[in-house]
């Protein structure tokens, strides 16, 4: 399957990916998650040959990628702006790859025929795709991809320009999809409902590097670092001062202090992030509910100090009440 090992590439000078290796098995769907100009999609260009690495090696069943052109790699790419071809119908849409490998029209009919029906656009076949929805142009981008039958699937931020119910729609039938076909994925968001629903597995690209790896929910339960909590919103990242006594260390905050057991060793008067997870027990903290706001069917409450929570029913803002929170130590800050 494919690996990338010590991917670099700078772009205007700066380092945007730094020694970024990780694997894509058989039937895997992979996200690439991080903020915009984390370099998500240019390791997706990367892989589908458009651009060089300035230093690491594209292996795909252990052979190198380098050497073979973009349209040889056998990878299907689909893009944000579907990238369809506005004066041709969805059936000459789809049939373009295939038409480009000179296959004959029969086959060219029956992988047009099952890429549609996989996409749920059968009987389009005669219709212009500028007479189509958002949605409808995103089936028949991914159909185009689908009809080479292609090793590899590739999506760079496919859903941003569809709004949520279509999007939440078009994530569960393409998960469906993919797991059908069993063809292996790489999908690139910067959305973490979108990659929590369509990865078997989150890489977190920061600065760079991979700064976390793992299924949705070992990402969401262990975090690991003070960024990834906060870029995934998992809980309250509270910052403080580490005050050791006895062997144990005991975080100073803004918000009470907190004793920390974990496997990190912290120097006195370090600089340590610790998360903050509404529980039905723990440390408690006395707060000041700042606002309010309906979200969905829970209520968001901000309170002082910065700390938010999810409730079930309103408190008055102004008023004090006590949280429970279960601590758990990032390290450093």
């Amino acid at each position: 399957m494919l690996a990338l090992e010590s991917i670099s590439k700078h772009y205007e000078g700066q380092p945007l990916l730094r020694s970024v290796s990780f694997t894509v098995d058989a039937g895997e769907t992979i996200c690439l998650l991080g903020a915009s100009g984390s370099g998500k999609s240019t390791l997706l260009r990367i892989v589908a040959g458009l651009e060089p690495p300035d230093a690491g090696r594209a292996l795909w069943d252990g052979a190198d990628l380098a050497p073979i052109p973009p349209h040889a790699r056998d990878f299907g790419l689909v893009f944000q702006d579907y990238a369809l071809f506005p004066h041709l119908t969805v059936f000459e849409n789809a049939a373009f790859g295939l038409r480009m490998r000179n296959l004959p029209a029969a086959e060219i009919r029956v992988r047009v025929a099952e890429a549609l029906t996989l996409v749920n656009l059968s009987g389009f076949e005669a219709r212009r795709v500028t007479d189509l929805s958002g949605g409808e142009q995103q089936r028949v981008a991914l159909a185009r991809a689908l009809a080479p039958r292609p090793r590899l699937l590739m999506f760079d931020e496919p859903l941003g320009a569809l709004d949520r119910s279509l999007k939440e729609e078009l994530l569960d039938e393409l998960r469906a999809i993919l797991h059908r076909t069993h063809i292996p994925a790489i999908y690139v968001t910067h959305d973490q409902e979108e990659a929590f629903t369509i990865a078997d597995r989150i890489l977190l690209l920061h600065e760079g590097f991979i700064v976390r790896e793992g299924s949705p929910a070992q990402v969401w339960n262990d975090p690991q670092s003070a960024w990834v909590a906060r870029f995934m919103g998992v809980g309250n990242v509270v910052e403080g001062q580490c005050q050791v006594s006895g062997g144990r260390c005991q975080v100073k905050t803004a918000m009470g202090n907190f004793e920390v057991r974990c496997e990190h060793r912290h120097l006195e008067g370090e600089n340590v992030a610790l998360l903050l997870k509404p529980s039905a027990s723990g440390e408690r903290v006395r707060a000041r509910v700042e606002d309010v706001v309906f979200n969905r069917e829970q209520f968001k409450v901000r309170l002082g100090g910065g700390l938010v929570i999810l409730m079930d029913d309103a408190p008055e803002i102004g008023s004090e009440i006590s949280v429970a929170f279960r601590v758990e130590c990032l390290g450093n800050a």
